[in-house]
């Protein structure tokens, strides 16, 4: 499996490929913003790891690009926990975040756990199951304690996009941008949480204290 790592610390970039050349990934290392481009342009990548500080740019227009070409899963490492380089590489379609200094086995845990869900076919069984909650995507129902559940038409495609991105934050604005009223317009940050509520409302057994659309505080929801 080819992997972009993109590291200005060599330091840290050879130690990291060493790690994850035992695990069976063939590493390409660029330490710039630049030579991942290029190599990007040529390469077709399984996976990137990329650093968002660079000495001549930054990880997220290499994101941006690797998503433009196709949907290479991506984890950012960073050294800035503040919310908003965060949530910025979550909302240009980052799947995961690591923040610096880290483990190797919690990055290589987040590794694996990145590429179950993307690579999780889409026949791998149609009914999936949250506690007393079942979505049976090819029938279109969610049932609760065997009995359905009526959700409306935004609803559902609401709860859809999160168990698409299964384990993953979703951030509001990708929320926000990904469904739209009956009428064609586009839900706003007031409407986004009325709807999350009424979800909750309907699939949670106390949506005080949810236990399936988990709020990650600042950030957005995840399932």
């Amino acid at each position: 499996m080819r992997l972009l790592l993109v590291e200005d610390d060599k330091t840290i970039a050879l130690g990291l490929e060493y790690s994850l050349a035992q695990e069976g990934f063939e590493v390409t290392i660029c330490y710039d913003m630049a030579s991942a481009l290029e190599k990007i342009s040529v390469t077709d990548f399984d996976f990137a790891l990329l650093d968002i500080a660079l000495p001549d740019g930054n990880g997220f227009d290499i994101c941006r690009k690797l998503k433009m070409k196709g949907d290479t899963p991506v984890i950012f490492l960073t050294a800035r926990d503040d919310e908003g380089s965060v949530v910025m590489g979550l909302d240009i379609g980052a799947d995961d975040y690591i923040t610096k200094p880290f483990r190797i086995r919690e990055l290589q845990s987040r590794i694996r756990s990145v590429l179950r869900r993307t690579h999780k076919s889409a026949e791998d069984g149609t009914v999936l199951h949250y506690g007393n909650v079942t979505v049976n995507i090819a029938e279109g129902k969610v049932r609760k304690n065997g009995n359905d559940v009526f959700l409306t038409a935004l609803e559902y495609r609401l709860l859809l996009i999160l168990i698409n991105n299964e384990g993953r934050i979703v951030t509001r604005n990708q929320l926000i941008e990904s469904i739209w009223d009956v009428s064609g317009d586009f839900v706003n940050d007031n409407t986004l949480t009325v709807y999350i509520k009424r979800l909750r409302e309907k699939i949670e057994d106390d949506p005080q204290n949810p236990t399936i659309i988990k709020t990650v505080r600042g950030l957005g929801y995840q399932i």
